[in-house]
């Protein structure tokens, strides 16, 4: 008796995956509740499971988009896989002792199959001058044309007829030339079709500002071996920034909010999704109520939410509902960009690399850690006014990190 292992409901709105991997293959022996596949949605990444110990029989193959509810695979009772591995060696045995005396043996003779046959490098000197390989005696092993021969034949004259009747071989481009191509995966077609709605639907803007980040440096710096040694994680930039958006929010609260069909829906919450990179491409999850986080807590929950999307560990609920998104381009080098807001929210903050710059402070010019950031947001329900004054409370919150400290 068998069983059928179909794709199991996995969200209200996904109705396909695709299968990205068997973990195990077919004719292996599983046990209950054993990892056999991973399927991949448009948002996650999850695993199938063996509904019962048995023998695996693979229906659908990998790459297969596949329906939920459709059969994946079955498991046929029994703990031990067919043994079907001796019989092709067999056959192959058979095919090869035919081979073998239907092939009659080379005769001894002053000539073989290699008489006049160049070498790969040897072919390709002779083809890149135009030389017939008839014209060329060969003195490697059984007359085979070897590379010395092509080099010396390079030099010498051919006889007028083989010059005639020599094919002339157009040189090939310097480089590689090759192209491949991939399909796209559900994640990566579900973030175009978004990127472009955006664009499409939104009144999209973008308000540029600059933060001097010598004081959080100096802070991290004075503070960071203390800090890691009792909260076991590391004081980066991103837990400064989450909090100085939850201060900012809590005085602009349109940045905070959405347009859901005629209303705007505002939130006295800050769920923050911090964009990261995975290997299947950018997720976004979420820290929710990061206004009533410490630093530190904020610090944890980054890290554990990059090391889910690493490993392509992220549930849906993980990367949902979120209501302000900020983005890291500086990691790669960024020194300023327009970053697309995450709908349905209506602004992202974008931070980039740090340059030392000469900046003016109190009449004189000083060499500073700057680093530009940019908000892009959605004109049709936050005004130019709150967009500027909330990217202005977020320089000053950084700026005097002591500010998100008392609340000033």
């Amino acid at each position: 008796m068998s069983l059928e292992i179909k794709v199991p409901p996995v969200g209200e709105s996904i109705t396909e995956v695709v299968l990205s991997r068997w973990i195990k293959n077919d004719g292996d022996v599983v046990e209950m509740d054993e990892v056999i596949a991973e399927l991949e949605s448009d948002k996650a990444t999850f695993e199938l499971t063996a509904e019962q110990a048995g023998t695996l029989k693979t229906i659908a193959a990998e790459g297969d988009t596949l329906a939920i509810g459709a059969v994946v695979c079955k498991i046929e009772d029994g703990g031990a896989a067919p043994a079907k591995a001796d019989a092709p060696k067999a056959e192959e045995k058979a095919a090869v002792a035919e081979d073998k005396t239907a092939a009659p043996v080379a005769e001894k003779s002053g000539e073989s199959y290699a008489t006049g046959t160049p070498s790969p490098a040897a072919g390709k000197i002779l083809a890149e001058k135009g030389i017939d390989a008839a014209a060329v005696k060969g003195t490697g092993v059984d007359g085979r044309i070897t590379k010395d021969d092509a080099v010396k034949a390079e030099a010498g004259k051919k006889p007028e007829a083989t010059k005639a009747s020599a094919p002339v071989v157009a040189a090939a481009p310097a480089g590689s030339r090759g192209e491949r191509r991939e399909k796209m995966s559900p994640l990566r077609r579900t973030v175009a079709k978004r990127l472009v709605a955006v664009k499409n639907e939104t009144a999209m803007l973008t308000t540029f500002n600059e933060v001097n980040m010598k004081p959080i440096m100096d802070l991290r710096g004075k503070y960071k071996d203390q800090f890691k040694e009792k909260f076991g994680v590391g004081l980066g930039f991103m837990s400064f920034f989450t909090k100085a958006v939850t201060e900012a929010l809590k005085d602009f609260p349109a940045v905070n909010g959405r347009i859901e069909g005629e209303e705007l829906v505002y939130n006295d919450f800050a769920d923050i999704s911090i964009a990261v990179s995975a290997p299947k491409g950018l997720v976004v999850p979420v820290i929710r109520n990061a206004e009533s986080m410490t630093l530190a807590q904020i610090e944890k929950s980054v890290l554990e939410l990059a090391l889910k999307a690493r490993d392509s560990k992220l549930t849906i609920e993980e990367m949902t509902g979120g209501t302000f998104t900020i983005t890291n381009g500086g990691v790669f080098g960024s020194m300023m960009s327009t970053p697309i807001i995450n709908a349905p929210q209506s602004a992202i903050l974008g931070m980039h690399n740090i340059v030392e710059r000469p900046v003016a402070e109190k009449g004189e010019v000083v060499i500073r850690p700057m680093m530009y950031v940019a908000l892009s947001y959605d004109h049709r329900i936050i005004d130019g006014r709150e967009s500027v004054g909330f990217l202005v409370r977020v320089k000053q919150l950084l700026e005097d990190p002591a500010r998100l400290l008392l609340g000033i």
